[in-house]
């Protein structure tokens, strides 16, 4: 008997069942050479701007310091300069003062000015041989005084004098000495000698000083060689 339930063929494959859909991922183009190229100049302009502008930005807040800096508070909403130390030295009271032999007596007595080779400022000269102090304050004053002949007498001198006003007692606050031998030197090698000194002195307004020597005659005159003067501290 043929058995008609067996057969060699078999059965066709079932189909699979795909529950859900799967995605497929298409692979992106890699970017181009040229792309590539582009992106790195972008990226160094950026970097380059960047500098640039922290590089102008420090020296903006440098600058605008530093025009700051030359004021300082006076007062509420108020600014007001501040003055250097050669500024302000500028417009201190002080005198330089040349002397001239306005008579060949061999009296004593006090130097006399040469008013249109001196300098002061802030400080008043009073017959000629006086200065006035305009500005209280303390003072740096000096004296130097060149001898051209000697005195048989004693060594030379002379004094810075101080008086409170015009009609003040005079006394002295410097003093200076130097020899020379009266006998030495000639017309045409004269002997020299200079006193010469410094004080600091503290003066109130009205106080007049001047130069005083035992001998005006005995005085070198010569520019440069005897001079008087001071400065505000």
């Amino acid at each position: 008997m043929i058995n008609t339930y067996m057969t060699s063929m078999a059965p066709p494959p079932v189909p699979p069942r795909h529950s859900r859909s799967h995605s497929v991922l298409i692979p992106a183009p890699l970017p181009s050479k040229g792309h590539s190229k582009t992106l790195v100049r972008f990226l160094v302009g950026v970097v380059l701007m960047h500098l640039f502008l922290s590089v102008g930005g420090f020296i903006y807040l440098y600058q605008n310091d530093k025009s700051l800096s030359v004021h300082v508070p006076s007062g509420e909403g108020k600014t007001a300069p501040r003055s250097s130390g050669k500024q302000d030295a500028s417009y201190r009271p002080m005198a330089r003062m040349a002397v001239t032999q306005r008579s060949h007596s061999s009296a004593p007595g006090n130097l006399q000015w040469e008013i249109n080779h001196s300098v002061h400022r802030s400080i008043n000269y009073y017959n000629n041989s006086w200065l006035t102090i305009l500005q209280p304050g303390d003072y740096y004053v000096y004296s130097r005084v060149t001898f051209s002949k000697g005195d048989s007498v004693g060594p030379l001198v002379s004094r810075v004098k101080m008086r409170k006003n015009e009609k003040g007692e005079e006394k002295v606050v410097m003093v200076a000495y130097c020899n020379l031998d009266s006998a030495s030197g000639s017309a045409l090698s004269p002997q020299l000698c200079t006193a010469s000194q410094g004080e600091t002195i503290t003066l109130e307004k009205g106080n007049q000083l001047s130069v005083w020597v035992q001998d005006l005659s005995l005085v070198n005159y010569e520019e440069g060689a005897t001079t008087f003067g001071m400065y505000k501290l």
